[in-house]
């Protein structure tokens, strides 16, 4: 896997992502603290299916996500492949979402 240039990223950047150094991240508030476990349980299981994995920050109801692909030192299609499954799995939790 090819680490991606800043301008092939701002290109495939998906939505609701940003770029921070060598890393997409996406910031997610949920309606109760159970409903974002329950998401993370899920993101779990995609991520393992998938075989990358994001970093995970929770603080009660806040979730963090940050994608890199940390044998190439940053960014690339993987991440972005990653953050588009991720946006879909996003879409079907929206109602529990604040």
């Amino acid at each position: 896997m090819v680490r991606l240039s800043r301008e092939d990223i701002e290109k495939s950047l998906p939505t609701g992502w940003r770029v921070e150094g060598n890393y997409l991240v996406r910031d997610l508030e949920f309606k109760t603290f159970m409903d974002c476990i329950a998401f993370i349980n899920e993101l779990a299981r995609l991520a393992e299916s998938e075989e990358h994995h994001p970093d995970m920050l929770i603080v009660w109801k806040h979730l963090t996500l940050r994608l890199t692909t940390h044998d190439e030192g940053g960014i690339t299609e993987l991440d972005i492949k990653m953050a588009n499954l991720i946006n879909g799995l996003i879409e079907k939790w929206k109602d529990r979402l604040a």
